[in-house]
């Protein structure tokens, strides 16, 4: 695969430096300039003013020179306009106003979490003590950026362009509704899905296990009970673990762990997965509010919806 990872989103929203607080909470390395990193991935958020919330930029990592040139030539025959020197590519999506970024990045290197020792029945690998998660006391620190999600007005439109375009592979798709796409060995790196229009819906970072996604939510709610969506659960597609919380925007920020990993194209079978089964394997039952964002109205109409 030509590409191998996102590298940094830039986000537009009214109040940046509220925004800003947010990620600053939820565990991201404030870098300054509104500028935020994760622990594996470097910088990987910008924030930036905008009038109305939306995804104003994409980065994504590829190797060389030959990688850029392969996707100018997948661009070219798709007959979308975009400009490349020897270290980047960038084009828009003609099916929205997403600008994306493709630049020559090294790949992130990731030490393996450590791994809790658990018990169950019949096991009793932990004896005499108790389980060392529960002691954990420091902040929760996203490891890199895993995906995006993105409405789009035409769905199919804009999964040609990340596939085709710029060589993203899907991983499972629900009909006429959403695409879960990746440009690395994670599930998804990018979900496409239908909707009334072009928006970002969620970013998702992650962290090392379920008890760090528990962990993070509890205390992003602690003094601010309002930024809860949706959580906690298992998807179904992806397999991930999920919590999702809101940031002062209306965008939703999702911390995930335990995602499905495709090294081997040829052993990974795409799912066709229809309705709601593809959203949860358990948990809550997701709120209107995460199918159709509440301020959705507003951004259609171009007037500011309070948050």
């Amino acid at each position: 695969m030509s590409l191998h990872r996102l590298t940094t989103i830039t986000i537009g929203v009214p109040d940046p430096d509220a925004t800003a607080d947010y990620y600053r909470d939820f565990g991201l390395t404030d870098l300054g300039g509104n500028r935020f990193g994760t622990v594996d991935g470097g910088e990987q958020l910008r924030i930036a003013r905008t009038p109305q919330r939306r995804l104003l930029e994409l980065g994504i990592g590829a190797h060389d020179p030959e990688d850029l040139a392969r996707i100018a030539a997948q661009l070219d025959k798709l007959a979308i306009a975009h400009t490349a020197d020897d270290r980047s590519l960038t084009v828009q999506d003609p099916n929205s106003s997403l600008t994306v970024n493709v630049e020559i990045a090294p790949e992130i290197q990731q030490q393996p979490a450590s791994s809790p020792v658990t018990n169950g029945p019949g096991r009793h690998d932990r004896r005499d003590q108790r389980a060392a998660v529960i002691s954990r006391t420091e902040p929760v620190r996203p490891r890199k950026l895993g995906h995006v999600v993105i409405g789009s007005l035409d769905q199919e439109a804009s999964q040609r362009f990340f596939a085709e375009g710029l060589g993203f592979k899907v991983s499972d798709s629900v009909p006429g509704l959403a695409a879960f796409m990746r440009c690395s060995t994670d599930h998804h790196n990018v979900l496409v899905q239908q909707a009334p229009l072009n928006f970002l819906h969620h970013t998702a970072w992650e962290v090392d296990d379920v008890d760090e996604v528990g962990r993070g939510a509890t205390a992003m709610l602690e003094d601010n009970p309002d930024r809860h969506v949706w959580g906690l659960g298992r998807h179904h597609i992806g397999s991930n673990f999920f919590w999702y919380l809101k940031d002062p925007a209306g965008n939703f920020s999702e911390y995930y762990s335990d995602l499905d990993c495709v090294v081997d194209d040829a052993l990974w079978k795409p799912e066709v997965v229809e309705g709601i089964k593809g959203l949860y394997n358990w948990g809550p039952p997701p709120p209107p509010s995460f199918l159709a964002p509440e301020d959705l109205a507003a951004l259609m109409t171009g007037s500011h919806a309070p948050h």
